[in-house]
């Protein structure tokens, strides 16, 4: 696909026997995933999701995010986990670097974040934000009942209210839930609250291309139509098996290298913008892979930043490592170093250059390093940062999760770990219904 290269040449000769010996479990990977067939099949409604998201809900979508951008200063997106982490990454990922530095213009809010986090400094600096202020909410829980977003929308909701009074309130506030049940769908109904479906059929860590991310990224101005172009379009690249399909190719080198030592895979990026993207990234395979013992470990850094903290232990720590370069070629702007006739800073070498130019000579120059020293180079290279190539790019990861967690042999699509921790917690707050759980734990502390 033109948007997005891909080149495995610096990693592939690492596992070159391993990657010939995965190659018929790809293609029955892919065909799990176009026919249904495999485990979790009854959570692979974003494999075709691009293509049939309907025109009346995009138009619908944007209708809602105009009304927000008319009436608000800040929108806050209320959620956690995959109901914000693929918004905050496209809309960050699009955005002025300083945007959070500038004040709110009219029909341009600041979209915020909140129950992504139990930081009681954090809901007071939020709620110190909106004091005064023309604010509205996207609440998004499939369940309503989930804890950090349930207490986000209880404070936030009540401020609100306070401020522009209940019956304005209603037209503020857009929830995105189940179709039928739980408790937010309850309490919508019952206040008169606009909303939006998840998909049954779509995890959380797959669902950016439903209302659940294109809302909050049409709020912040951007272009869902081409972000979901640029998906249908990968969607078609990536839909038969085959040395072409970057997907498949991406999973299979990944496992090919897992199985030859290398257990953590970190995502580089060299454009500090795609530094949310990158926490997208680690949940979408962290969570689809990380089970029964297995899996590869999802890290990140951000270079050349990282590089002056962690480039030490890449270049010369255990070598259970690789990398997965995300390369943007094309910057918007251009910047260019100027001359200076003292020259105290030693750098009139670099005078005329772009700033991007430097750049890619120091990934360049780190490539080169890294794979030298035994760390295998997978290099993802975006033609630009717009719309259409995120939406590629969103759809490309997802693809290649689905099939790389079938050739490593788990569910891609439960996350049976996730619910550990929370029955400890809601034991140890003494929720209803958990008095048996209570007693349990509290013999253990």
């Amino acid at each position: 696909m033109k948007s997005i290269q891909l080149n495995i040449q610096d990693a592939v000769y690492f596992a070159e026997k391993q990657f010939e010996a995965n190659k018929d479990q790809a293609t029955e990977a892919i065909t799990k995933l176009a026919e249904g067939t495999g485990a979790g099949s009854d959570f692979i409604g974003w494999v075709n999701l691009p293509k049939e998201v309907p025109a009346e809900l995009v138009a619908r979508i944007e209708k809602t995010a105009e009304r927000l951008r008319e009436n608000c200063e800040y929108v806050v997106c209320i959620g956690i986990g995959g109901s914000y982490l693929g918004a905050k990454a496209v809309i960050t990922a699009l955005s002025d670097s300083f945007a959070d530095y500038y004040a709110p213009a009219p029909k341009s809010p600041k979209v915020v974040y909140a129950g992504q986090n139990i930081g009681e400094e954090y809901t007071a600096e939020l709620q110190k934000l909106l004091e005064g202020k023309k604010f509205g909410i996207i609440v998004i829980s499939k369940s309503g009942t989930t804890t950090e977003p349930a207490i986000a929308f209880r404070i936030l909701k009540d401020q609100l209210e306070k401020q522009a009074g209940k019956e304005a309130a209603k037209d503020l506030i857009v929830a995105i839930t189940d179709a039928n049940k739980g408790a937010l769908r309850a309490m919508s109904d019952k206040e008169g609250y606009e909303t939006y479906v998840i998909p049954d059929n779509v995890g959380g860590r797959f669902s950016v291309l439903t209302p659940v991310g294109l809302l909050p990224i049409a709020v912040a101005g951007h272009d869902i139509k081409k972000l979901l172009a640029g998906a249908a379009d990968m969607l078609t690249a990536t839909e038969h098996p085959g040395p072409d399909n970057i997907a498949e190719t991406y999973a299979r080198v990944r496992n090919a290298l897992y199985n030859n030592g290398k257990k953590i895979e970190l995502l580089v990026n060299y454009n500090p913008k795609l530094h949310y993207f990158a926490e997208w990234w680690k949940q979408l395979y962290g969570e689809s892979e990380g089970k029964e013992g297995k899996g590869i470990f999802p890290a990140s850094v951000d270079n050349t930043t990282d590089l002056h903290s962690m480039g030490q232990w890449i270049q010369e720590g255990e070598r259970t490592i690789f990398e997965t370069v995300l390369s943007v070629k094309k910057p918007a702007v251009s910047v260019r170093v100027p001359e200076n006739a003292e020259n105290l800073d030693g750098i009139n070498y670099l005078a005329g250059k772009n700033i991007d130019e430097v750049n890619k000579m120091a990934e360049l120059g780190t490539k080169i390093a890294h794979v030298e020293g035994g760390v295998p180079n997978i290099r993802i290279e975006l033609d630009k940062l717009d719309e259409y190539t995120l939406g590629a790019l969103i759809y490309f990861f997802e693809k290649a999760c689905g099939i790389s967690g079938y050739i490593l042999g788990v569910n891609p699509f439960n996350q049976p770990g996730v619910e550990a921790y929370k029955k400890n917690m809601f034991a140890l707050l003494e929720k209803p219904g958990y008095e048996k759980e209570t007693e349990a734990i509290k013999a253990k502390l």
